[in-house]
């Protein structure tokens, strides 16, 4: 004949589930960490305790290692937030960075658009020494088609705006010539050359050498001969110093 144990409230847990429960609690224990955080603390050999409840173990923590554990907490919290500020100021250098670049980039095309659309005198430091339409018999047209600029014989001549070379060779009356078609639609002419250093097709800019002055075609010294023009040929003179002026160049 079997005997049976009665059921009911104050049956005894039998002995595989004490050990499955207790198992359950140590593998809770473990995987949020405090059983590495105190079994690593002297502390806990000598202030804790294991009671058995009979369903999982109890850890009994005095409250010295109870504030090691706070201040753990505590430190890997500021480590976070110190690295996640340090992230955030390395982000924050690299877009001033970023900016700051972009801003010297832009800062240094408008310096070149201004640049290529600023004008100059053709001679620096150099004086109107025969004005626009003054009249005399050396002309053809019986008045002065340009201005003459003051210069030695070699004297650096200069493109006085951003263009293109359309004409350059000898010019009858006007020598050694080289004819520029403005960025703006002008024209400007540079007679009497003593040299040429351009050619048909290529790109001036503002104050870039072009030739030097001289004294060839009809001509009584060395200077420069200039003129604006409305097209690249003769007849289509306007006054040149005046286009300068509008262009902001002091004459």
């Amino acid at each position: 004949m079997a005997f049976m144990c009665a059921p009911g409230k104050h049956r005894k847990p039998g002995r595989v589930k004490r050990t499955t429960a207790q198992a359950a609690g140590v593998a809770a224990l473990t995987t949020t960490g405090v059983i590495g955080t105190l079994a690593a603390s002297p502390a806990l050999a000598a202030d804790s305790s294991v009671e058995q409840t009979g369903l999982t173990p109890v850890l009994t923590v005095n409250d010295d290692v109870a504030q090691q554990i706070d201040a753990q907490a505590a430190a890997q919290q500021q480590a976070a937030e110190r690295k996640a500020a340090e992230a955030a100021a390395e982000k924050a250098a690299a877009k001033r960075a970023e900016e700051v670049r972009e801003a010297r980039i832009r800062a240094a095309r408008e310096a070149e658009r201004k640049r290529l659309n600023a004008f100059v005198i053709p001679i620096a430091q150099s004086y109107v020494s025969t004005g626009y339409q003054a009249s005399s018999s050396l002309w053809s047209s019986g008045s002065h088609t340009g201005v003459d600029f003051h210069a030695a014989s070699g004297t650096s001549v200069h493109a006085v705006g951003s263009g293109t070379v359309v004409s350059t060779g000898w010019g009858g009356a006007y020598g050694n010539q080289i004819v520029i078609r403005m960025a703006d639609g002008m024209y400007t002419q540079y007679g009497h050359l003593s040299s040429i250093g351009v050619t048909v097709g290529q790109q001036v800019v503002p104050g870039q050498q072009i030739g030097l002055s001289g004294a060839t075609g009809n001509v009584t010294g060395p200077h420069l001969h200039f003129e604006a023009r409305t097209t690249p040929d003769y007849g289509s003179d306007i006054d040149p110093v005046a286009y300068l002026r509008k262009h902001g160049v002091n004459v």
